[in-house]
């Protein structure tokens, strides 16, 4: 059993990424589905990494009815930073816990966003559902310097 090494980092920004309310709200029985759509980034030069949480509610005939995108930005500490870059490969390396953690906290920075964006609303009784986020990032997530790259994960393991 391999221990993760402690990766110190800072939250340097929350943002609303996207939100809209598209059409009216389920009635009251009607089943509905949630769709997410989980990518980091990152900025070598900055040290910084991305992470974005979108969850598109759908009724029970798969219309969407309302989205949700909430980013959280981290900086992460340069002595800790440099550990995860790979000069030759070109990459950087975030490791599985790490990045799951990463995961976690935005999921939940989002789900405080839904909130405030329909407090008061018909919309307020819906919420972003509770899952294994250790389920999401099953390997070390891996950047390449040379290739733009978004890594995303499969929603169907939710």
């Amino acid at each position: 059993m391999s221990v993760e090494k402690t990766i110190n980092f800072s939250l340097t920004g929350v943002s609303t990424t996207q939100f809209a309310i598209i059409n009216e709200p389920p009635q009251i029985n009607e089943k509905l589905n949630v769709t997410t759509n989980f990518r980091f980034g990152f900025d070598k030069d900055k040290k910084a990494v991305g992470v974005f949480t979108q969850f598109t509610f759908l009724n029970e005939s798969n219309i969407p009815f309302l989205l949700v995108e909430g980013s959280c930005h981290f900086q992460i500490f340069e002595k800790d930073w440099d550990t995860l870059i790979d000069n030759e490969k070109k990459s950087i390396t975030l490791p599985k816990g790490f990045a799951a953690h990463l995961f976690m906290l935005c999921i939940g920075t989002t789900r405080g966003i839904l909130h405030t964006k329909t407090e008061n609303t018909e919309y307020n009784k819906f919420f972003i559902p509770l899952f294994n986020v250790t389920k999401l990032v099953e390997t070390d997530v891996v950047f390449s310097f040379e290739i733009p790259t978004i890594a995303k994960i499969d929603p169907s393991i939710i």
